[in-house]
């Protein structure tokens, strides 16, 4: 049968060399939540942006910032910086691109109705002035180095198209306009997304006149349909089917350590935590409050057992919110090492011998085997003594629970399993999202949703992101993380993720460490 099978793939695949002209078939393994690119914080809606939105300036591969709506970019005095904008671009209804655009945008983003996770981190504490329709003033309290790579995560929006506009009407089209190089046809969410490209663009223009996503959550289905030719490009290509796509001639991979790590984050901030209770059921202070019992749950799991039976070998152990290459990470920090024993120990020593009952949550569609792992970090806690019950559930239920779903609007869950992509490829994007004090007026803590608070690791990030010497910085940055790690084990990192994509032969993809996938890199081979 295998010839037969062989001649069919290659068949389809000349079949969908034929279509792909002028077409580009995408199968995604998630579908963003919204094409509002202020709506939520989140992987799949920033890469979606991208393709639809500028920015002022951009990232490359590596998330090294480029110029797109900004041509130039300087610290005028300690406190202010000035951006030249790119003059003759336009929108995608033909209306132009002006410093009043980028005003608009940096006041609606952090302001988003109901939004599961803003902006907010990358835009309080600062204040935007017009100088003229193509100079922007940004200005801080503080010296603020980080403006230019926090700007860099907010996709600029048409004040004509935008203005008064809901989420919704984004999702519709009706406000959707930006200056990217795509334009946006239709979204029918659960079934397509259709782009088209915008013949206005100022920069390259993509090869492709029109792209055609759907959603394929199911890996085997994904996988299936690139290998039949009902998709020519497809994302998060399964652990499980790494190797037999590399070897496969009619398919070519493109992989990419990713800057996104995954961790638990855990209740510390109730005593009476939902989904802690004793081992015969009664209510207890929640032992998560104690940084032994957290330090155990680390010691507890077996990372290099989650990646190489989990994860198949293609992700990374971690120690820390990034891996090797990024900025601000610490020499310091290394993955904890599996030590059972040495959990049964502090369990005892804060007071648990025998351990307790804990519901652990996380999603089921969102990061690769993210389910699997939930479960293999649920069998692995339960060894040393803390009984968990695994609970998954669709993305789309599970962020908006774990932010604000319990009955005061708090983060409903005492332990999860999430992801964190460095927007601004440095360690100071989680360590204010994640690890900083909640402070929504300041927007510090916008995705902590343990409600980990460190004083001394508040004090050091506060220093770190008004210190404009890089070499500085970066040192107060991996004292950040140090202590947010050594002493209060506010996240308990489990592994970072590397992201592969498959194209059909004759395609190219150059993979992105900030884990998008965008359609105007996509080229023929040459």
């Amino acid at each position: 049968m295998k010839p037969i099978i062989g001649l069919a793939v290659a068949m389809s695949f000349g079949v969908a060399a034929q279509a792909s002209a002028q077409e580009l078939r995408v199968g995604l393994s998630a579908e963003p939540s919204s094409v509002d690119p202020h709506y939520h914080n989140l992987g799949p809606n920033n890469a979606m942006a991208k393709n639809i939105f500028g920015r002022l300036m951009t990232q490359d591969e590596s998330q090294r910032l480029k110029p797109d709506l900004a041509v130039s970019w300087k610290p005028i005095d300690d406190l202010t910086w000035e951006f030249k904008l790119r003059q003759g671009v336009t929108f995608h209804d033909g209306s132009p691109f002006t410093a009043d655009d980028v005003i608009f945008t940096m006041e609606r983003a952090p302001n988003v109705p109901n939004s599961p996770s803003s902006y907010s981190t990358y835009i309080k504490g600062k204040t935007f002035k017009k100088i003229d329709d193509y100079t922007i003033h940004a200005s801080t309290e503080a010296p603020y180095p980080l403006m230019p790579a926090d700007i860099s995560t907010v996709a600029i929006l048409s004040k004509k198209a935008a203005e008064g506009a809901s989420t919704a009407d984004f999702d519709s089209g009706k406000a959707a306009i930006g200056t990217g190089p795509f334009k946006m046809v239709e979204f029918v969410k659960g079934e397509k997304l259709i782009l088209e490209r915008f013949e206005g663009y100022w920069g390259e223009k993509p090869e492709w006149k029109t792209v055609t996503i759907k959603p394929i959550k199911s890996d085997p289905s994904r996988v299936a349909a690139l290998l039949a030719g009902d998709v020519d490009f497809i994302d998060d290509v399964p652990t499980t089917d790494v190797a037999n796509l590399v070897a496969d001639p009619n398919v070519a991979i493109s992989k990419k350590v990713s800057n996104r790590v995954i961790y638990l984050h855990i209740d510390q901030f109730r005593e009476d935590s939902p989904d802690v209770s004793g081992n015969n059921g009664e209510k207890i202070k929640s032992p998560l409050l104690d940084v032994r019992v957290r330090k155990a749950i680390s010691k507890a799991i077996n990372r290099d057992a989650i990646v190489a039976r989990v994860m198949e070998g293609v992700a990374i152990p971690a120690g820390q919110l990034l891996p090797d290459g990024f900025f601000g990470r610490s020499e310091n920090l290394s993955p904890e090492p599996y030590d059972p024993e040495g959990a049964k120990k502090l369990l005892a020593e804060a007071g648990y011998p025998d351990g307790f009952k804990l519901k652990i949550h996380g999603p089921n569609d969102r990061y690769i085997n993210d389910a699997k792992i939930l479960e293999a970090v649920g069998q692995m806690i339960t060894r040393v003594g803390i009984k968990a019950e695994v609970i998954t559930m669709p993305r789309s239920v599970f962020f908006g629970r774990a932010s604000s779903g319990s009955p005061d609007k708090m983060p409903e869950f005492s332990l999860i399993l999430v992801g964190w992509g460095s927007g601004t490829g440095e360690a100071s994007s989680p360590l204010k999202s994640l690890l900083a004090t909640y402070d929504k007026a300041a927007g510090m803590g916008a995705a902590n949703r343990g409600r980990h608070s460190n004083p001394n690791m508040d004090a050091v990030l506060k220093q770190a992101l008004a210190t404009v010497d890089d070499a500085e910085r970066e040192k107060l940055l991996a004292k950040a993380t140090e202590i947010a790690m050594n002493e209060s084990q506010g996240i308990i990192p489990l592994h970072y993720q590397e992201s592969v994509w498959a194209t059909r032969k004759g395609l190219t993809y150059a993979g992105r460490s900030d884990e998008h996938t965008v359609f105007y890199t996509v080229r023929t081979a040459k």
